[in-house]
């Protein structure tokens, strides 16, 4: 079992930049691919980045692409989502999540994750 914990949250203003730490501790798998969902009120939980188990493939949703970048250190047990550019509309409870079943490939479905965070709230507002 692994377990996940974000950290980086707060407030930012319009147009600025945050990054998010995921640090996993526990039972560590060699293998898994790791996701960035997020949550806003009155919203389903979305998907937002992933990166493969080496780091060689990634996603990212449309709203977020060339604003966000996700990085990870496998030696560190960590991942990171860097968010520039960011809108109110970024405004969510932001979770990191591993896959540890198809860990050569990133998936966008929130079913497919096994392992959770306990989430970090990111707030874009002047």
């Amino acid at each position: 079992q692994v377990q996940l914990v974000e950290s980086g949250g707060g407030l930012v203003q319009p147009g600025g930049s945050l990054r998010l730490s995921c640090a996993a501790s526990g039972s560590i798998f060699s293998r898994y691919t790791m996701g960035w969902f997020r949550q806003a009120p009155g919203k389903e939980r979305e998907f937002v980045a992933g990166i493969t188990w080496r780091g060689g493939s990634t996603n990212f949703a449309d709203s977020v692409k060339g604003r966000f970048t996700i990085s990870r250190d496998n030696a560190k047990n960590t991942v990171d989502l860097q968010m520039n550019s960011l809108k109110p509309e970024d405004t969510a409870v932001y979770y990191c999540a591993a896959d540890v079943n198809y860990y050569y490939t990133v998936l966008k479905n929130s079913s497919e994750y096994d392992f959770w965070g306990q989430g970090t709230q990111i707030t874009v507002s002047s």
